[in-house]
């Protein structure tokens, strides 16, 4: 899938107007599915880390990607279409600055309504334009079975408080986020949402890439580049990723996650 600049601004305003858009069927499924397969073991070496002590709740795991293989992929941290929107949001000389996952297993539970971010200025209660976006996309069909994020559209530009008493007071719904494999959403952190339970046997991965204003560092979150990988990146990936930290090699890129547990707010 291309877009036209016209069709990007178009995907931006809706991201602006409701918080965000789905780009259906941008990514080869074959592409999805070689990507859950090598997903497994990470998943399983963070439930043996983590224990009883996981990182988004009950049965809900963070996992850091590795930035390498088919984890750093052109065809996706580089994508035409993802990335003119992501540009007509957060500006051209943004930054990429996580690369990770979420996953909800049998037995996780609904989360606290959050967003994944604070106002810039929190003394002021004022919203500002997108600064931080998120880009996900699912390794599985996302059904109302294996843990649909729920979110309140609009919620992005409002004060968290109103924001809740919309939600509660019925003005404005929880709508449900289905994405079949290969669908890319795009969305502004600062609206209102949740992860739901998982009832099924099987996990329900979604890859997130952070993007936002250059001038926005959280220091909890970064992606590891190993020097190799860098070298082999298109231009325009290369300049996103300048601000993090490169390694020599793909084992010392590899050595340490993020440390991103408060992720609420």
């Amino acid at each position: 899938m291309n877009l036209t600049p016209t069709e990007a601004r178009a995907r931006a305003d809706e991201v602006r107007e409701t918080s965000l858009t789905i780009l259906r069927g941008l990514i080869p499924v074959a592409t999805i599915d070689a990507w859950n397969e090598a997903f497994q073991p990470l998943l399983n070496a963070a439930i043996a880390r983590e224990g009883d002590d996981p990182n988004r709740g009950a049965n809900r795991h963070y996992v850091t990607l590795p930035f390498q293989d088919l984890w750093a992929d052109a065809g996706i941290i580089d994508n035409d279409a993802i990335m003119a929107v992501v540009e007509e949001l957060v500006g051209a000389d943004g930054v990429m600055c996580q690369l990770a996952s979420d996953t909800p297993l049998i037995g996780s539970d609904y989360q606290d309504l959050h967003r994944d971010t604070q106002l810039l200025f929190p003394e002021s209660g004022a919203e500002t334009p997108p600064y931080q976006l998120a880009v996900n996309f699912a390794l599985v069909d996302v059904t109302d079975e294996n843990g649909p994020m729920e979110y309140a559209p609009g919620t992005h530009m409002t004060a968290k408080a109103e924001g809740m008493r919309r939600i509660e007071s019925g003005e404005v719904p929880l709508v449900r986020a289905y994405m079949n494999r290969g669908d890319v959403m795009i969305r502004d952190v600062r609206h209102i949402h949740r992860g739901t339970p998982n009832r099924t046997a099987v996990p329900r991965p979604m890859v997130v890439i952070g993007y936002s204003r250059r001038w926005l560092y959280r220091p909890e979150v970064n992606i590891r580049v190993p020097a190799e990988v860098l070298v082999g990146l298109p231009e325009r990936a290369r300049r996103w990723l300048r601000f993090n930290p490169v390694f020599e090699t793909k084992a010392e890129a590899a050595r340490q996650e993020e440390s991103y547990r408060a992720f609420a707010y």
